[in-house]
């Protein structure tokens, strides 16, 4: 076991070096610079020897090679300079202070997402061939064929614009105040996350019911819900933590669409507007600490499915 968690952390530092190093190189293969998108902004032209009096100051004159070691040096530090775009504020404090967001948006959803998905996905295995079932398959088409941002759109126009149900002029932190500005949100982000519980949950459940031990037991006389929740939903739902646990990963993470349509000002958010004022410590930054929370989340994901699954085990067969 210790070896094997060895291993995947020197892997996980491999990913984080191979992603920097592919985003730093394509942020920079990028036709314009975090000035020149300053200057577009403001209206003005940036007179040349300023320019080079910019990137001399920032560093960026030296060769893209250089420029990464030295980031990635202070990187290992948690230092991940300041941004270009919010000058007033390091790249930690930006994603200190908005990340809170992001995780407020990834956890509702989560809940939501197991609630619909999961007992969609049960009902229609415990239940196959009825209306439960038909239900179940039908909102995971609607998930299947949906963008998520138009869907975002659609709810927007829907709910908060022609009923005016709902309003969408901006979120706070917390569900003590205006908890109503997150179902929108909520709703559009869990698309996908419904979509993978649903069909997985549904999927393994049907497979475990048909086994022959679950055959056994009832040939044995035991009652239906002691098959059920002893033989079917055991076996059935452990594999959905394989799913389960990168898809948390991902939600906590931030949304680029659902945050940009409904103004959350989290990561997703500020990713998108590092990138088109290409701000590249932000986008260095962003992009790191989701690969860092991706891959460790993989790791765990692993140690857990070994913990409740017996059958799983790290040593190799010879």
């Amino acid at each position: 076991m210790g070896r094997y968690i060895l291993i995947r952390l020197g892997g996980v530092i491999g990913v984080i070096w191979a992603v920097s190093l592919i985003t730093f190189l394509l942020m920079h293969a990028v036709p314009s610079g975090p000035f020149d998108m300053m200057a577009m902004q403001n209206n003005k032209d940036l007179p040349e020897d300023i320019r080079q009096n910019l990137m001399h100051q920032y560093g960026l004159d030296k060769p893209i090679l250089v420029q990464y070691v030295l980031y990635m040096r202070n990187a290992v530090r948690l230092d991940f300079g300041n941004s270009f775009f919010f000058s007033n504020r390091t790249v930690l404090q930006i994603l200190r202070d908005q990340w809170p967001y992001s995780l407020q948006l990834g956890i509702l959803t989560a809940i939501f997402s197991v609630i619909i998905g999961m007992g969609l996905g049960i009902g229609a295995a415990i239940k196959e061939g009825t209306w439960l079932d038909f239900l179940g398959t039908a909102v995971a088409l609607f998930c299947l064929a949906m963008p998520s941002f138009v869907f975002a759109l659609m709810l927007q126009i829907i709910f908060a614009v022609k009923l005016g149900w709902v309003d969408v002029t901006g979120v706070e932190l917390g569900l003590s105040t205006n908890p109503e500005q997150w179902i929108l949100p909520v709703i559009a982000n869990s698309l996908g996350p419904v979509l993978i519980l649903q069909r997985f949950s549904k999927g393994s459940l049907l497979d475990v019911k048909r086994s022959n031990y679950v055959r056994t037991a009832r040939s044995k006389g035991l009652s239906e819900g002691r098959v059920t929740f002893v033989h079917i939903f055991r076996n059935g739902l452990s594999p959905v933590v394989t799913v389960g646990g990168p898809m948390m990963a991902g939600l906590i993470t931030g949304s680029f669409f659902i945050e940009s349509i409904f103004g959350i000002p989290g990561v997703g958010l500020y990713f998108v507007s590092g990138v088109q004022n290409r701000d590249y410590s932000l986008i260095m930054g962003t992009t790191i600490l989701w690969t860092l929370i991706i891959s460790v989340t993989y790791l765990v994901v692993d140690l857990v499915y070994a913990a409740i699954d017996p059958r799983v085990t790290f040593i190799k067969e010879t």
